[in-house]
């Protein structure tokens, strides 16, 4: 939800940079949900926790350069 906030927070200050930088990481966590990409009901156990542990490491990262 983070990123969420963020696209709204750049949106009202017109920060096209912010911006882009939170739909990324918006689409990065739907990615790792199973909402974008490979469905997570077609995919096994082992599968659907490595792109949760995938998508949550690049979050992590994401948020040290913020």
């Amino acid at each position: 939800m983070s990123a969420r906030r963020a696209v709204g927070a750049a949106l009202r200050s017109h920060d096209e940079q912010a911006e882009r930088e939170a739909r990324r990481r918006v689409h990065t966590a739907k990615v790792a949900l199973g909402e974008r990409g490979a469905p997570w009901w077609e995919q096994d156990d082992a599968q659907r926790r490595a792109r949760w542990l995938e998508g949550l490491a690049a979050l992590d990262r994401d948020g040290e350069q913020l």
